[in-house]
């Protein structure tokens, strides 16, 4: 194949963004552009992305891997270390000899250069850069629809008496007012990513070049980005293709599959357009070209959020959703300063602060089951739990099956605590340091939280791996939490462990269950002087999920909040406030002026 002969690839990118469009079904929307772009092309009903927060997210489209699979990958805002082994799709078609321009969102969470991978990165990259008759792939990023347009107010035509709120939140001011807001923006990022379609008529190549529409991940409003339901992981995807490379994806325009597909499959079918063989490793299933199969599955999840650790994993099959919580002691609605910017956020919170939730939309801010599972053709806002009805036993079963499945064939590092000694390639593949197996048995017998596990959890304290030690100690915090008493030989180790990151969450389970006032000391100790931001902050967790007591030293917490460390900065703060009692929903607590300059840099992806 001559370059001339291949085919140019064009992705347009809208940030936070659920299917909210017209071609998807919805009434409200306004997006004219992308619903004829729909009817051009195919659109997929049943696509995910792999993270419901953007860095994570973008990793795995860059890299054709679940950010899982690559140590710290998975946390918001982090800095992974990319293995060799590891490729990226335009460093990849740059050596096919596409010319390669990303305008302007990079955000990997991780080391890689955007300036090493792409010819441009920046606000003014586009393919009229490239050399006569190359062929190009160019990525759009419309920043337009970002959860921070919640934040401002608008004047535009969709009011907040037009929304329609799902069945799991409150009926607030707030969240309609929010919603309404991404819809409106709806409508701008529309525009825009119509102009850059007309740019490719007005140079004459809409009929070389393949288009791609997706977003990074869903919405904005609570239980939507950052968590593991449709609202946060499905996203929408159109691909068109020109009649002269039909071939590719042989089917009529305005199709519509309902098959589930992954953000993960968008490296193999860059690859596949540009009619170039895969790398070994990758995750994802190409959706264009001879290798084009359906697939019964796609996989998703969570670690870190902002300032909040809550491990979770999910799968999603066309008709079912299964979640298993690792860390059910935590609520779903843990404070986010970031999240709390937004007024639906402090409408929510108000309601629970006041008593008046109830059902579904109370249940945010409790505790989480260890497991979730969804009849999302029965019940599309995913607020009956079927994980305990004998009659879903069936199709629990398989999914449980698939997600152990997946996490063994991508070698799910994700169990791993947040700068442990072992949150490296090369660790986590010492089966001595990181028994995955056993991690994962160990790992779901304390989510379960069974009384009968006590025996295991302390047995579990002498392991020679400090993984398995640390999820000992989580399940222990679950134990204590449901009234269990801790026995002495749980103090004794922690009194002995050399391993801070274990010694945390021990000293959380034994202040749940006993005097807690050895164990507040200690964790402040480790605030204060704690190896680096990301185990103080591990500490900052702790003691700010325990009752409040005057034995938490006001001095440790208020010497962070002018911490250069964000996540350190608002945990601190908002940990400050509800010693001082002076916290109220609506307090400023994250840093306006950062969250600008982020901005500005196209990297605000908090």
């Amino acid at each position: 194949m001559s370059k001339q002969d291949r085919p140019n690839i064009l992705c347009l990118v809208s940030e936070d963004y659920p299917p909210r469009l017209g071609a998807f079904g919805d009434p409200v929307a306004r997006t004219p552009h992308l619903d004829q772009l729909a009817s051009q092309g195919v659109l997929f009903e049943t696509a995910n992305c792999t993270s419901p927060v953007c860095a994570p997210s973008r990793f795995a489209i860059l890299t054709g891997r679940h950010a899982e699979s690559c140590p710290r990958a998975q946390h918001m805002q982090t800095t992974a270390r990319l293995p060799e082994s590891f490729d990226t799709y335009p460093d990849l078609l740059r050596k096919a000899g596409y010319y390669c321009s990303n305008n302007a969102k990079t955000h990997y969470n991780c080391d890689v250069d955007p300036a090493a991978i792409w010819d441009e990165s920046s606000r003014t990259a586009h393919w009229r850069n490239r050399a006569p008759g190359q062929p190009f792939l160019a990525v759009f990023n419309s920043m337009t629809t970002h959860e921070s347009c919640s934040f401002t107010s608008q004047e535009e035509p969709v009011r907040p008496q037009d929304v329609k709120l799902p069945g799991y939140l409150p009926d607030t001011p707030g969240m309609r007012e929010s919603l309404a807001r991404h819809y409106n923006a709806g409508a701008c990022m529309d525009a825009e990513l119509g102009a850059r379609l007309k740019e490719l008529v007005d140079d004459g190549l809409a009929e070389d070049t393949i288009v791609f529409y997706y977003s990074d991940h869903g919405s904005l409003l609570p239980r939507s980005k950052r968590y593991l339901y449709d609202e946060g992981l499905r996203v929408p995807l159109v691909i068109r293709v020109p009649e002269r490379w039909r071939y590719l994806l042989p089917l009529e325009p305005g199709t519509r599959l309902t098959d589930p597909v992954s953000l993960v499959d968008l490296f193999p079918s860059f690859l596949a357009a540009a009619g170039q063989q895969r790398p070994e490793g990758l995750h994802g299933r190409s959706l264009l070209g001879p290798d084009r199969a359906p697939r019964d599955y796609v996989f998703a999840g969570r670690h870190r959020m902002g300032e909040r650790y809550d491990l979770s994993r999910s799968v999603r099959s066309v008709r079912y959703r299964y979640t298993r919580n690792y860390q059910p002691h935590r609520p779903w609605g843990q404070y986010v300063a970031y999240e709390w910017i937004g007024q639906h956020y402090q409408d929510y919170e108000r309601a629970y602060i006041d008593g008046a939730l109830e059902g579904p939309a109370r249940r945010f801010f409790e505790r989480k089951p260890f497991e979730e599972f969804y009849d999302l053709a029965e019940d599309p806002d995913a607020i009956r739990n079927l994980a305990g009805d004998a009659a879903q036993a069936g199709p629990l079963a398989e999914h449980r099956a698939a997600l152990d499945a997946h996490m063994r064939r991508i070698h799910d590092t994700g169990f791993i605590p947040e700068h442990a000694p072992t949150e490296t390639w090369e660790a986590a593949h010492d089966p001595a340091l990181y028994p995955l197996d056993a991690v994962m048995a160990l790992a779901a017998l304390a989510a379960e939280g069974a009384p009968a596990s006590l025996e295991q959890m302390v047995a579990s304290l002498t392991h020679p791996a400090a993984v398995m030690r640390y999820w000992a100690a989580q399940g222990l915090i679950g134990l204590a939490l449901a009234g269990e008493a801790m026995p002495p030989a749980i103090a004794e180790r922690a009194r002995a462990e050399d391993d801070v990151q274990v010694v945390i969450p021990l000293c959380e389970a034994l202040a749940l269950a006993g005097d807690p006032v050895p164990w507040l000391r200690r964790l402040t100790d480790i605030l204060s002087a704690g190896p680096d931001p990301r185990i103080r902050l591990q500490a900052m967790e702790a003691l700010t999920n325990l009752p409040l007591r005057p034995e938490i030293s006001l001095e440790a917490v208020e010497q962070l909040t002018d911490s250069d460390d964000q996540y350190l900065r608002t945990s601190s703060t908002y940990l400050q406030q509800l010693l001082c009692g002076t916290y109220a929903p609506g307090n400023a607590i994250f840093d306006q002026d950062r969250l600008d300059t982020r901005a500005q840099t196209g990297r605000a992806g908090t």
